[in-house]
């Protein structure tokens, strides 16, 4: 298994992932992290848990438009409030790890 150290806001993590990924980790991982630059450009440095949920939706966000931003129905709905429910529940646990260190 793979190991890649990326640096978000400042902050630098270690990354586990599949032999080989290791450039495209870095690549997105420098993405992220260019994104995040600009998002505290536009609203300071709110702590890195609202940053990272800001961020998410942001992205999901853009998803969306790629996808042609077709309009939701009762399906999608629920869909989208359980993946938003898992988003929610990483997301704190992200923040729990981040606040610890």
């Amino acid at each position: 298994m793979g190991q890649v150290t990326i640096n978000l806001n400042g902050h630098h993590y270690t990354i586990g992932c599949a032999d080989g990924d290791e450039e495209r980790l870095r690549v997105l991982a420098d993405d992220l992290d260019k994104r995040m630059a600009s998002l505290v450009g536009a609203v300071g440095q709110v702590g890195d848990a609202r940053l990272l949920v800001m961020l998410s939706l942001l992205l999901l966000d853009e998803m969306e438009e790629v996808r042609g931003g077709s309009p939701a129905s009762p399906q999608t709905d629920a869909g989208a409030a359980v993946a938003i429910e898992s988003l929610a529940a990483r997301m704190e646990t992200l923040a729990e790890r981040l606040e610890a260190t």
